[in-house]
Protein backbone atom coordinates (compact mmCIF):
# COMPACT_ATOMS: atom_id res chain seq x y z
CA UNK A 1 0.00 0.00 0.00
CA UNK A 2 1.21 3.82 -1.16
CA UNK A 3 1.59 5.82 2.15
CA UNK A 4 1.57 9.72 2.49
CA UNK A 5 5.13 10.90 3.40
CA UNK A 6 3.86 12.31 5.91
CA UNK A 7 2.25 9.05 7.38
CA UNK A 8 5.94 7.36 6.98
CA UNK A 9 7.66 10.11 8.30
CA UNK A 10 5.35 9.78 11.63
CA UNK A 11 5.71 6.19 11.72
CA UNK A 12 9.61 6.42 11.69
CA UNK A 13 9.43 8.88 15.04
CA UNK A 14 7.17 5.76 16.28
CA UNK A 15 4.23 8.56 16.68
CA UNK A 16 1.61 5.89 14.33
CA UNK A 17 2.68 2.16 13.18
CA UNK A 18 1.78 1.68 9.46
CA UNK A 19 -1.12 -1.03 10.37
CA UNK A 20 -3.01 1.81 11.82
CA UNK A 21 -2.25 4.05 9.13
CA UNK A 22 -3.38 1.84 6.52
CA UNK A 23 -6.88 1.02 8.33
CA UNK A 24 -7.55 4.90 8.51
CA UNK A 25 -6.62 5.47 5.03
CA UNK A 26 -8.64 2.68 4.12
CA UNK A 27 -11.86 4.05 6.06
CA UNK A 28 -11.32 7.28 5.25
CA UNK A 29 -11.31 7.08 1.20
CA UNK A 30 -15.44 6.11 0.89
CA UNK A 31 -15.15 9.79 2.36
CA UNK A 32 -13.17 11.17 -0.17
CA UNK A 33 -14.40 9.39 -3.04
CA UNK A 34 -18.15 10.96 -2.15
CA UNK A 35 -16.38 14.39 -1.88
CA UNK A 36 -14.22 14.32 -5.14
CA UNK A 37 -17.66 14.04 -6.93
CA UNK A 38 -19.10 17.06 -5.16
CA UNK A 39 -19.02 20.72 -6.59
CA UNK A 40 -19.18 24.02 -5.19
CA UNK A 41 -20.60 27.17 -6.76
CA UNK A 42 -22.46 30.10 -6.75
CA UNK A 43 -22.88 33.73 -7.41
CA UNK A 44 -22.47 37.44 -6.02
CA UNK A 45 -25.84 39.25 -7.32
CA UNK A 46 -25.28 43.06 -7.16
CA UNK A 47 -27.19 46.06 -8.75
CA UNK A 48 -27.71 49.77 -8.79
CA UNK A 49 -31.17 51.23 -9.15
CA UNK A 50 -32.28 55.01 -9.90
CA UNK A 51 -36.75 55.33 -10.30
CA UNK A 52 -36.79 58.73 -11.60
CA UNK A 53 -39.77 60.83 -12.00
CA UNK A 54 -42.00 59.54 -8.81
CA UNK A 55 -41.94 58.78 -5.10
CA UNK A 56 -40.53 55.22 -3.85
CA UNK A 57 -43.50 54.24 -1.20
CA UNK A 58 -45.97 52.53 -4.13
CA UNK A 59 -43.29 51.08 -6.65
CA UNK A 60 -44.46 48.20 -8.96
CA UNK A 61 -44.71 44.92 -6.64
CA UNK A 62 -42.55 42.61 -8.97
CA UNK A 63 -40.74 40.11 -6.65
CA UNK A 64 -37.37 40.98 -5.13
CA UNK A 65 -38.33 44.97 -6.08
CA UNK A 66 -39.88 47.40 -3.66
CA UNK A 67 -38.59 50.31 -2.11
CA UNK A 68 -35.49 49.49 0.03
CA UNK A 69 -33.25 49.23 -3.51
CA UNK A 70 -34.84 51.91 -4.95
CA UNK A 71 -32.14 54.86 -6.24
CA UNK A 72 -29.01 53.48 -4.18
CA UNK A 73 -26.28 50.41 -5.01
CA UNK A 74 -27.96 47.30 -3.65
CA UNK A 75 -26.43 43.42 -2.28
CA UNK A 76 -29.40 41.41 -3.89
CA UNK A 77 -27.58 38.32 -2.72
CA UNK A 78 -24.98 35.89 -2.64
CA UNK A 79 -25.67 31.65 -3.51
CA UNK A 80 -23.59 29.48 -2.17
CA UNK A 81 -24.57 25.57 -3.85
CA UNK A 82 -23.25 22.56 -2.75
CA UNK A 83 -23.98 19.80 -4.88
CA UNK A 84 -23.62 16.13 -6.47
CA UNK A 85 -25.55 15.62 -9.48
CA UNK A 86 -27.09 12.65 -10.49
CA UNK A 87 -24.09 10.13 -12.44
CA UNK A 88 -25.33 7.72 -15.01
CA UNK A 89 -25.79 4.75 -12.75
CA UNK A 90 -29.05 2.56 -12.43
CA UNK A 91 -29.14 3.16 -8.88
CA UNK A 92 -27.82 7.09 -9.03
CA UNK A 93 -28.05 9.50 -5.70
CA UNK A 94 -27.20 12.84 -5.13
CA UNK A 95 -27.78 16.55 -3.24
CA UNK A 96 -28.09 19.76 -4.07
CA UNK A 97 -27.97 22.46 -0.97
CA UNK A 98 -28.64 26.20 -2.52
CA UNK A 99 -28.17 28.83 0.51
CA UNK A 100 -28.74 32.48 0.14
CA UNK A 101 -27.31 35.17 1.79
CA UNK A 102 -28.31 39.10 1.59
CA UNK A 103 -31.61 40.84 1.51
CA UNK A 104 -33.14 38.80 -1.51
CA UNK A 105 -33.10 36.00 1.37
CA UNK A 106 -35.74 37.60 2.91
CA UNK A 107 -37.89 37.78 0.15
CA UNK A 108 -37.43 34.32 -0.54
CA UNK A 109 -39.09 34.13 3.26
CA UNK A 110 -38.11 30.12 3.26
CA UNK A 111 -37.16 30.15 6.61
CA UNK A 112 -39.39 26.98 8.76
CA UNK A 113 -41.84 27.71 11.83
CA UNK A 114 -39.96 25.23 13.87
CA UNK A 115 -37.06 26.24 16.79
CA UNK A 116 -38.56 29.31 17.35
CA UNK A 117 -40.60 28.04 20.81
CA UNK A 118 -43.58 29.85 19.74
CA UNK A 119 -45.01 28.27 16.61
CA UNK A 120 -44.20 31.55 14.27
CA UNK A 121 -41.52 32.09 11.35
CA UNK A 122 -37.62 32.25 12.50
CA UNK A 123 -35.85 35.61 11.91
CA UNK A 124 -35.25 36.03 8.31
CA UNK A 125 -31.63 38.10 9.68
CA UNK A 126 -30.79 37.54 5.49
CA UNK A 127 -30.73 34.13 5.46
CA UNK A 128 -32.74 31.09 3.69
CA UNK A 129 -32.21 28.06 2.05
CA UNK A 130 -32.91 28.22 -1.60
CA UNK A 131 -32.92 24.68 -2.08
CA UNK A 132 -31.88 21.62 0.26
CA UNK A 133 -33.11 18.18 -1.60
CA UNK A 134 -31.51 14.45 -2.31
CA UNK A 135 -31.76 13.47 -5.54
CA UNK A 136 -32.38 9.61 -6.77
CA UNK A 137 -32.78 7.45 -9.26
CA UNK A 138 -34.68 4.14 -9.89
CA UNK A 139 -33.71 1.93 -13.24
CA UNK A 140 -37.80 2.05 -14.16
CA UNK A 141 -37.65 2.27 -17.98
CA UNK A 142 -35.13 5.38 -18.82
CA UNK A 143 -34.75 6.14 -15.40
CA UNK A 144 -37.13 7.34 -12.68
CA UNK A 145 -35.79 10.57 -10.94
CA UNK A 146 -36.61 11.65 -7.25
CA UNK A 147 -36.30 14.86 -5.42
CA UNK A 148 -37.19 14.67 -1.60
CA UNK A 149 -36.92 17.62 0.32
CA UNK A 150 -37.24 21.62 -0.14
CA UNK A 151 -36.82 22.16 -4.17
CA UNK A 152 -37.64 25.21 -6.50
CA UNK A 153 -41.73 25.06 -8.16
CA UNK A 154 -41.78 22.91 -10.95
CA UNK A 155 -43.79 26.15 -13.10
CA UNK A 156 -42.47 29.65 -14.62
CA UNK A 157 -40.99 30.65 -17.28
CA UNK A 158 -38.56 32.76 -14.88
CA UNK A 159 -36.31 31.33 -12.49
CA UNK A 160 -35.76 32.17 -8.69
CA UNK A 161 -32.25 32.70 -10.31
CA UNK A 162 -31.73 36.46 -11.60
CA UNK A 163 -28.86 35.60 -13.69
CA UNK A 164 -30.73 32.58 -15.40
CA UNK A 165 -33.18 35.07 -16.53
CA UNK A 166 -33.28 37.30 -19.46
CA UNK A 167 -33.88 40.34 -17.71
CA UNK A 168 -32.60 41.59 -14.19
CA UNK A 169 -36.43 42.13 -12.74
CA UNK A 170 -38.65 39.73 -12.38
CA UNK A 171 -41.96 39.49 -14.19
CA UNK A 172 -46.09 39.71 -12.08
CA UNK A 173 -46.19 36.29 -13.44
CA UNK A 174 -43.08 35.11 -11.72
CA UNK A 175 -44.35 37.14 -8.83
CA UNK A 176 -47.59 35.20 -8.59
CA UNK A 177 -46.20 31.51 -9.10
CA UNK A 178 -45.64 29.35 -6.24
CA UNK A 179 -41.88 29.64 -5.69
CA UNK A 180 -40.46 26.26 -3.07
CA UNK A 181 -42.05 23.51 -1.99
CA UNK A 182 -41.25 21.21 1.23
CA UNK A 183 -42.27 17.51 -0.33
CA UNK A 184 -41.25 14.41 -3.40
CA UNK A 185 -40.59 15.17 -6.88
CA UNK A 186 -40.94 12.23 -9.45
CA UNK A 187 -40.12 13.30 -13.05
CA UNK A 188 -39.82 10.93 -16.09
CA UNK A 189 -38.43 11.79 -19.60
CA UNK A 190 -40.61 8.99 -21.92
CA UNK A 191 -38.30 10.21 -24.82
CA UNK A 192 -35.92 12.93 -26.15
CA UNK A 193 -39.47 14.77 -26.94
CA UNK A 194 -41.44 14.31 -24.08
CA UNK A 195 -40.74 14.36 -20.07
CA UNK A 196 -43.39 15.19 -17.11
CA UNK A 197 -43.30 15.75 -13.32
CA UNK A 198 -45.54 14.53 -10.50
CA UNK A 199 -45.37 15.41 -6.73
CA UNK A 200 -46.58 16.17 -3.62
CA UNK A 201 -45.75 19.35 -0.93
CA UNK A 202 -46.85 20.33 2.24
CA UNK A 203 -48.12 23.73 0.93
CA UNK A 204 -48.67 26.30 -1.44
CA UNK A 205 -46.32 28.49 0.55
CA UNK A 206 -42.58 28.64 0.37
CA UNK A 207 -42.02 28.18 4.40
CA UNK A 208 -40.30 24.83 4.57
CA UNK A 209 -41.73 22.68 6.81
CA UNK A 210 -45.36 24.31 7.06
CA UNK A 211 -48.38 22.41 7.64
CA UNK A 212 -52.15 22.95 6.65
CA UNK A 213 -53.15 22.10 10.04
CA UNK A 214 -50.99 24.54 11.60
CA UNK A 215 -49.93 27.68 9.40
CA UNK A 216 -47.64 29.92 10.36
CA UNK A 217 -48.52 33.19 8.16
CA UNK A 218 -52.46 32.82 8.35
CA UNK A 219 -52.85 31.02 11.86
CA UNK A 220 -56.99 32.31 12.07
CA UNK A 221 -57.37 30.47 8.69
CA UNK A 222 -60.06 27.52 8.91
CA UNK A 223 -57.43 25.11 9.18
CA UNK A 224 -57.14 21.30 6.66
CA UNK A 225 -56.61 18.06 8.20
CA UNK A 226 -53.52 16.47 8.99
CA UNK A 227 -53.23 14.78 5.90
CA UNK A 228 -54.53 18.24 3.44
CA UNK A 229 -51.40 18.36 0.98
CA UNK A 230 -50.17 20.31 -2.22
CA UNK A 231 -49.98 18.25 -5.57
CA UNK A 232 -48.57 19.44 -8.53
CA UNK A 233 -47.67 18.36 -12.14
CA UNK A 234 -46.31 19.30 -15.62
CA UNK A 235 -45.34 18.15 -19.05
CA UNK A 236 -42.77 19.26 -21.21
CA UNK A 237 -43.15 19.04 -25.44
CA UNK A 238 -39.89 19.41 -27.22
CA UNK A 239 -39.55 19.88 -31.06
CA UNK A 240 -37.18 17.44 -32.48
CA UNK A 241 -34.38 18.03 -34.67
CA UNK A 242 -36.15 17.47 -38.37
CA UNK A 243 -38.21 20.01 -37.34
CA UNK A 244 -36.01 22.40 -39.17
CA UNK A 245 -35.25 25.76 -37.20
CA UNK A 246 -38.18 25.02 -34.85
CA UNK A 247 -36.06 22.23 -33.44
CA UNK A 248 -35.28 22.49 -29.72
CA UNK A 249 -38.37 24.61 -28.97
CA UNK A 250 -40.59 24.03 -25.63
CA UNK A 251 -44.38 23.74 -24.55
CA UNK A 252 -44.29 23.66 -21.08
CA UNK A 253 -47.71 23.73 -18.79
CA UNK A 254 -48.64 22.86 -15.52
CA UNK A 255 -50.72 22.96 -12.36
CA UNK A 256 -50.24 23.23 -8.59
CA UNK A 257 -53.05 23.32 -6.23
CA UNK A 258 -52.90 23.84 -2.34
CA UNK A 259 -53.52 24.97 1.13
CA UNK A 260 -52.40 28.58 0.55
CA UNK A 261 -50.60 29.73 3.80
CA UNK A 262 -50.48 33.45 3.16
CA UNK A 263 -51.22 36.36 5.29
CA UNK A 264 -54.78 37.74 3.24
CA UNK A 265 -56.88 40.57 4.85
CA UNK A 266 -60.31 40.42 4.86
CA UNK A 267 -60.66 36.91 5.73
CA UNK A 268 -62.84 34.90 8.35
CA UNK A 269 -62.16 32.21 10.46
CA UNK A 270 -64.29 30.11 8.38
CA UNK A 271 -62.24 30.93 5.29
CA UNK A 272 -59.86 28.19 3.95
CA UNK A 273 -57.34 30.23 1.15
CA UNK A 274 -56.91 27.09 -1.27
CA UNK A 275 -54.65 28.50 -4.28
CA UNK A 276 -54.80 26.46 -7.41
CA UNK A 277 -51.43 27.95 -10.01
CA UNK A 278 -51.75 27.75 -13.87
CA UNK A 279 -48.96 28.21 -16.40
CA UNK A 280 -48.68 27.57 -19.89
CA UNK A 281 -45.09 28.78 -21.42
CA UNK A 282 -43.10 28.38 -24.69
CA UNK A 283 -39.47 29.09 -26.18
CA UNK A 284 -39.93 29.30 -29.53
CA UNK A 285 -36.67 29.09 -31.77
CA UNK A 286 -37.00 31.57 -34.96
CA UNK A 287 -35.20 31.38 -38.92
CA UNK A 288 -33.18 34.06 -37.75
CA UNK A 289 -29.92 33.44 -36.23
CA UNK A 290 -29.38 34.22 -32.70
CA UNK A 291 -33.19 35.11 -32.07
CA UNK A 292 -35.58 33.26 -29.76
CA UNK A 293 -39.22 34.32 -28.60
CA UNK A 294 -41.14 33.10 -25.72
CA UNK A 295 -44.08 33.53 -24.25
CA UNK A 296 -45.70 32.86 -20.81
CA UNK A 297 -49.54 32.77 -19.21
CA UNK A 298 -49.59 32.76 -15.31
CA UNK A 299 -53.83 32.55 -13.87
CA UNK A 300 -54.03 32.11 -10.26
CA UNK A 301 -57.23 31.27 -8.51
CA UNK A 302 -57.65 32.33 -4.81
CA UNK A 303 -60.99 30.03 -3.62
CA UNK A 304 -63.28 31.76 -0.98
CA UNK A 305 -61.68 34.75 -2.02
CA UNK A 306 -62.62 37.22 -5.27
CA UNK A 307 -59.23 37.85 -6.29
CA UNK A 308 -58.10 35.80 -9.41
CA UNK A 309 -54.83 37.48 -10.94
CA UNK A 310 -53.63 36.46 -14.10
CA UNK A 311 -50.42 37.60 -16.33
CA UNK A 312 -49.31 37.48 -20.36
CA UNK A 313 -45.86 38.26 -20.81
CA UNK A 314 -43.64 37.99 -24.58
CA UNK A 315 -40.42 37.77 -24.52
CA UNK A 316 -37.62 37.91 -27.59
CA UNK A 317 -33.50 37.33 -27.12
CA UNK A 318 -31.48 38.06 -29.86
CA UNK A 319 -27.32 37.27 -29.51
CA UNK A 320 -25.84 39.76 -31.44
CA UNK A 321 -22.08 38.36 -30.93
CA UNK A 322 -20.71 36.61 -28.16
CA UNK A 323 -20.47 38.98 -26.00
CA UNK A 324 -23.06 41.34 -26.67
CA UNK A 325 -27.01 40.61 -26.68
CA UNK A 326 -30.70 42.44 -26.31
CA UNK A 327 -33.60 41.22 -24.36
CA UNK A 328 -37.18 42.45 -24.08
CA UNK A 329 -40.31 41.44 -22.56
CA UNK A 330 -43.91 43.09 -22.76
CA UNK A 331 -46.80 41.56 -19.89
CA UNK A 332 -50.15 42.39 -18.71
CA UNK A 333 -50.97 42.12 -15.41
CA UNK A 334 -54.34 41.74 -13.95
CA UNK A 335 -55.03 42.05 -10.54
CA UNK A 336 -59.18 41.81 -8.86
CA UNK A 337 -60.78 42.33 -5.73
CA UNK A 338 -63.67 43.68 -4.01
CA UNK A 339 -63.46 47.20 -2.29
CA UNK A 340 -63.32 45.91 1.16
CA UNK A 341 -60.13 43.61 0.67
CA UNK A 342 -56.19 43.64 -1.18
CA UNK A 343 -55.35 41.72 -4.25
CA UNK A 344 -52.64 39.78 -4.38
CA UNK A 345 -50.09 42.48 -4.83
CA UNK A 346 -51.91 45.49 -4.86
CA UNK A 347 -54.53 47.07 -2.53
CA UNK A 348 -57.58 49.02 -2.67
CA UNK A 349 -56.20 51.95 -0.33
CA UNK A 350 -52.86 53.84 1.32
CA UNK A 351 -53.37 51.81 4.57
CA UNK A 352 -51.16 49.10 3.82
CA UNK A 353 -47.88 50.68 3.45
CA UNK A 354 -45.37 49.98 0.80
CA UNK A 355 -48.49 48.15 -1.27
CA UNK A 356 -49.52 49.79 -4.33
CA UNK A 357 -53.16 51.38 -3.66
CA UNK A 358 -56.27 50.89 -5.94
CA UNK A 359 -57.88 54.18 -5.09
CA UNK A 360 -61.44 52.81 -4.47
CA UNK A 361 -61.11 50.09 -8.14
CA UNK A 362 -61.68 47.04 -7.94
CA UNK A 363 -58.86 45.82 -10.00
CA UNK A 364 -55.88 47.17 -11.51
CA UNK A 365 -54.45 46.86 -14.64
CA UNK A 366 -50.86 47.09 -15.51
CA UNK A 367 -48.88 47.34 -19.00
CA UNK A 368 -45.35 46.37 -18.02
CA UNK A 369 -42.39 47.35 -21.03
CA UNK A 370 -38.78 45.96 -19.65
CA UNK A 371 -35.50 46.33 -22.13
CA UNK A 372 -31.76 44.70 -21.06
CA UNK A 373 -28.71 45.05 -22.80
CA UNK A 374 -26.32 42.70 -21.89
CA UNK A 375 -22.42 42.82 -22.55
CA UNK A 376 -20.44 40.25 -20.90
CA UNK A 377 -16.71 41.89 -20.57
CA UNK A 378 -15.09 39.89 -18.25
CA UNK A 379 -15.04 36.10 -17.87
CA UNK A 380 -17.89 34.77 -15.45
CA UNK A 381 -19.62 37.88 -15.27
CA UNK A 382 -22.58 38.80 -16.63
CA UNK A 383 -23.51 42.64 -16.98
CA UNK A 384 -26.73 44.46 -18.37
CA UNK A 385 -28.24 47.14 -18.31
CA UNK A 386 -32.11 47.69 -18.06
CA UNK A 387 -34.81 50.33 -18.18
CA UNK A 388 -38.49 49.30 -17.66
CA UNK A 389 -41.81 51.08 -17.67
CA UNK A 390 -44.78 50.35 -15.75
CA UNK A 391 -48.21 52.03 -16.54
CA UNK A 392 -51.77 52.02 -14.94
CA UNK A 393 -54.53 50.93 -17.85
CA UNK A 394 -57.39 51.01 -14.91
CA UNK A 395 -57.09 54.90 -14.41
CA UNK A 396 -55.53 54.18 -10.84
CA UNK A 397 -52.49 56.07 -9.96
CA UNK A 398 -50.79 52.76 -8.81
CA UNK A 399 -47.10 54.05 -8.51
CA UNK A 400 -45.45 57.40 -6.46
CA UNK A 401 -46.85 59.22 -3.31
CA UNK A 402 -44.06 60.01 -1.37
CA UNK A 403 -41.78 62.84 -0.88
CA UNK A 404 -37.58 62.29 0.21
CA UNK A 405 -38.25 59.23 0.18
CA UNK A 406 -39.43 59.14 3.76
CA UNK A 407 -43.24 58.39 3.73
CA UNK A 408 -43.32 54.76 2.95
CA UNK A 409 -47.05 54.80 3.71
CA UNK A 410 -48.20 57.72 1.47
CA UNK A 411 -50.89 57.13 -1.27
CA UNK A 412 -49.33 56.95 -5.07
CA UNK A 413 -49.84 59.59 -6.95
CA UNK A 414 -49.20 58.66 -10.25
CA UNK A 415 -50.23 56.41 -13.14
CA UNK A 416 -46.70 54.94 -14.61
CA UNK A 417 -43.77 54.22 -12.81
CA UNK A 418 -39.93 54.00 -14.86
CA UNK A 419 -36.92 52.19 -13.58
CA UNK A 420 -33.17 52.25 -14.45
CA UNK A 421 -30.85 49.44 -13.36
CA UNK A 422 -27.39 48.44 -13.83
CA UNK A 423 -27.33 44.63 -12.72
CA UNK A 424 -23.56 42.35 -12.46
CA UNK A 425 -23.36 39.09 -11.21
CA UNK A 426 -20.02 36.81 -10.80
CA UNK A 427 -20.73 33.15 -11.49
CA UNK A 428 -18.09 31.19 -9.24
Amino acid sequence: MKYNKWTVALAALGVVSLASAARAEEQASPVMTALSSTTISGYVDTSAQWNPNSGNANLPPYKFGGSEKADGFNLNVVQLRIDKPLDESDWAAGYRADLWFGPDANTLGTQSAFGTGNGTKASQGDFAVRQAYVALRAPVGTGLDFKMGVFDSIIGYESVESGNNPNFTRSYGHSIEPQTMTGLLASYRFCDCFSASVGVADTWGPTINDRAFAPVNAPTQQQKSESYKTYMGSIALTAPDDWGFLAGSTLYAGILSGFGDIALTGLTPNDTVTLTSYYVGATVATPVTGLRAGVAFDYLDVRHVDKDPYAVAGYLSYQATEKLSFHGRVEYFRDSLDNTTRGFLFAPNSTVAGVPTLNGKNKAEVLALTGTVQYDLWKNVISRLEVRYDASLSGNDLFGGETGGSASGAAADKGQAWMVALNVIYKF
